[in-house]
């Protein structure tokens, strides 16, 4: 693996491809950590201080994720990547409701410009009311339950204003950023971005993690490992359906006549169930901080079994709205008529199985058997650091650096990301990346 990694290097176009990744990942957290005009830096550090002692950021923990702990720091690139997130999930499921979006999505390369550029525009709108709501909760003193500090000194109109246009605008360098890795760089540029912002994460909860004892972060290490290489057992893991094709003339040649198959992956919906399960649970109680409410029985019941992360009933209802959405997003994502038509269009059809209807109800039928196990594998993986906040310390279940949505989006980066490097180095020296 190591001379894989030497060779490629060595290769003059994708050592630049490398390089100019990693300088895309060095711009990116640099904009991380520099702290929008009009923000006190030191007010922001000892209130984050306060914050890990208490606990009581956690309603913020999965946009804190996703960009790095820029969040908390209401920096320049506080949002993150989140707003694309969102909009790219938006629009693909506008897909099967907007007859214009799907007819788009068919017409191939100019339809899916059309599209991208839809989600950029839904992503600086998004970032214009993410931005509006946290610069909000700051001037209110509630994005820091514990802390009495300004974080915003000149509360007015135009220094919020300027706050809001700087975070919309990281949001659309960000998003740039990532279209630039994608073209000239190496693996998708948005997921390698999430990746850098979790990763950037680990040393820090390592090292509250080391605190509680070497025992307690060795036992921690070794089940992350365990939990690492079951995450990519399942990634991997996929029902292949065998798929023959009959033999036709086409002029003077015979085409066709070839086996192949249809690769049904276990996870099929990756891991946007997770974000949608997560997003849901934690709306309650960012509705009750900005509607001003600070007591009642509402109140009470969100942060007794909602917001504590430790509650069976967050633990049930998070693992409930995660096999909900992972039955949804397949069956919008994954259409089986369609992949039966096509299939019938080619000529090809499932040995035993009749082309047309018989073969979409049968793929219908292995989708469902296979989906449950994959919904069930997200569930019980995204609850995993449920079960250790007692022992790490954190209050925080995704930032957990081995459960959750961490180890999820990390995993899936890590193999595309190496899938993808081996194919280039295949083009050239026809070695593959891992042997």
């Amino acid at each position: 693996m190591l001379s894989a990694f030497r060779s490629a290097l060595t290769t003059p176009d994708l050592r630049k491809k490398i390089l100019f990744t990693l300088g895309i990942i060095a711009v990116y957290r640099l904009g991380c950590s520099i702290p929008s005009p009009g923000v006190s830096y030191p007010n922001i550090q000892e209130c984050l201080e306060q914050v890990e002692q208490s606990d009581s950021a956690s309603i913020y923990s999965l946009i804190n994720l996703f960009s790095g702990g820029a969040l908390l720091q209401l920096s320049i690139f506080a949002l993150g990547i989140m707003p694309y997130i969102t909009a790219s999930i938006i629009v693909q499921l506008l897909t099967v409701v907007i007859p214009r979006f799907e007819q788009l999505k068919k017409e191939g390369q100019s339809g899916q410009s059309k599209l991208t550029q839809y989600t950029r525009y839904l992503t600086i709108a998004l970032a214009i009311l993410q931005a509006t709501g946290i610069v909000a909760l700051a001037d209110r003193g509630q994005l820091f339950t514990n802390c009495s500090l300004p974080v915003i000194p000149e509360s007015n109109v135009f220094t919020l204003s300027v706050i809001v246009v700087v975070m919309t605008a990281g949001t659309a360098v960000i998003m740039w950023l990532g279209e630039q890795v994608t073209e000239r760089g190496i693996g998708n540029g948005m997921s390698l971005l999430i990746f850098t912002s979790i990763a950037a994460r680990i040393p820090g909860e390592g090292a509250n993690i080391l605190q509680n004892g070497p025992l307690v972060f060795a036992g921690v290490c070794f089940f992350g490992l365990a939990i690492i290489a079951s995450v990519v057992f399942v990634e991997q893991g996929q029902r292949r359906i065998p798929v023959q094709y009959a033999k036709r003339m086409v002029g003077r040649r015979m085409y066709g006549g070839t086996s192949t198959y249809l690769p049904l992956k276990v996870n099929q919906a990756g891991v946007i169930p997770v974000i949608f399960g997560s997003s849901l649970l934690y709306l309650p109680d960012l509705i009750s901080r900005l509607a001003g409410t600070t007591g009642g029985g509402f109140q009470q019941f969100v942060q007794t079994y909602l917001v504590d992360q430790s509650s069976w009933v967050h633990i049930s209802l998070y693992i409930a709205l995660i096999i909900f959405f992972t039955y949804f997003y397949v069956g919008i994502t994954f259409n089986p008529e369609e992949r039966a038509d096509e299939m019938k269009k080619f000529g090809g059809f499932i040995p035993g199985i009749r082309p047309g209807r018989p073969t979409a109800e049968y793929l219908q039928y292995v989708l469902s058997r296979i989906t449950l196990p994959g919904s069930l594998y997200l569930g019980i993986i995204a609850v995993l650091p449920n079960f250790f906040l007692g022992i790490t310390g954190s209050g925080q279940n995704q930032n957990f650096p081995f459960g959750g949505t961490a180890v999820l989006i990390m995993v899936g980066v890590g193999l595309d990301t190496v899938k993808q490097i081996e194919s280039q180095l295949m083009q050239r020296r026809y070695d593959g990346f891992l042997r």
